[in-house]
């Protein structure tokens, strides 16, 4: 999984997750004595209250980590995992209110203790960053941001090999622009290449960007189906403008139409 195409709401799910797991190794009641059970002791609080609610925040992140949505009896493992935080979140609201209802508790001073308290606190943090991930924009901006682009090369330096922002070096054997061509009398400059049937023509240039969220990239067909998702944090080249939307190449050489282009950082 790439770290960089996670959000600020699936930093909130994964902290709220860690807490939810190390308060299950707390004492559910307080008391003095030294064989206070923990949800470890029960089973079913164990299941419903913290184990359910550490996997559902783990459906969320693989579900948004995923290219395409992946379902499970029919329903999006994302969906499938908010459901799980909020009747987490359920179960611990009513077991903090009753917390013992489901334990021999002879010889226990019958009161909340860390474990249920600080197991509300992390299981309400959860459902609550699943919830709202999808609909606050605040949450939906990258956990790590897009570093910025390299600093611009002094004169006569040579650029940096490799795909990515900024261009890379051709390859070896392959003529620099302006580079006269084999057979082509010295001084004879390459023409422009004319554009083709299809292709604007208008003063387009392509450039690097980033997206602040990860975005799907559609076929150009017009096809519904994405062939790839972008990330933040990586650059990706616009090759071409067709109205509002944007025609995308990734690393692997794939192209695809990038519908939204809100608040994109150009390199």
């Amino acid at each position: 999984m790439n770290i960089r195409s996670l959000t600020r709401g699936d930093g909130v799910v994964i902290g709220a997750a860690v807490l939810l797991f190390i308060a299950s190794f707390l004492n559910t009641y307080g008391g003095d004595g030294n064989d206070i059970p923990t949800a470890w002791d029960n089973l079913g609080l164990l299941m419903s209250m913290y184990i359910g609610g550490i996997a559902g925040a783990a459906l969320i992140v693989v579900a948004r980590s995923l290219p395409q949505p992946r379902k499970i009896v029919g329903l999006d493992l994302g969906q499938v995992g908010v459901a799980l935080t909020v009747f987490s979140a359920w179960t611990a609201f009513w077991t903090i209110i009753d917390p013992s209802g489901s334990f021999d508790v002879d010889g226990y001073d019958v009161e909340s203790g860390a474990g249920l308290i600080l197991g509300l606190i992390a299981a309400l943090l959860l459902a609550a960053g699943a919830v709202a991930s999808p609909v606050l924009p605040a949450l939906q901006l990258a956990l790590i941001p897009a570093p910025r682009p390299a600093a611009p090369q002094p004169y006569g330096a040579q650029p940096q090999a490799g795909y990515g922002y900024p261009g890379a070096q051709p390859a070896f054997g392959q003529p620099q622009p302006g580079q006269p061509q084999p057979g082509q009398p010295y001084g004879d400059q390459p023409r422009p290449a004319q554009p083709q049937a299809g292709q604007p023509a208008g003063d387009f240039s392509p450039f690097w960007f980033a997206v602040p969220v990860p975005r799907p990239l559609f076929p150009e067909d017009g096809s519904p189906t994405p062939i790839a998702e972008l990330a933040p944090g990586t650059w990706y080249l616009a090759v071409e403008q067709r109205g509002q939307t944007l025609i995308a190449q990734t690393q692997d050489g794939r192209r695809g139409v990038l519908q939204d282009s809100s608040g994109i950082q150009r390199g």
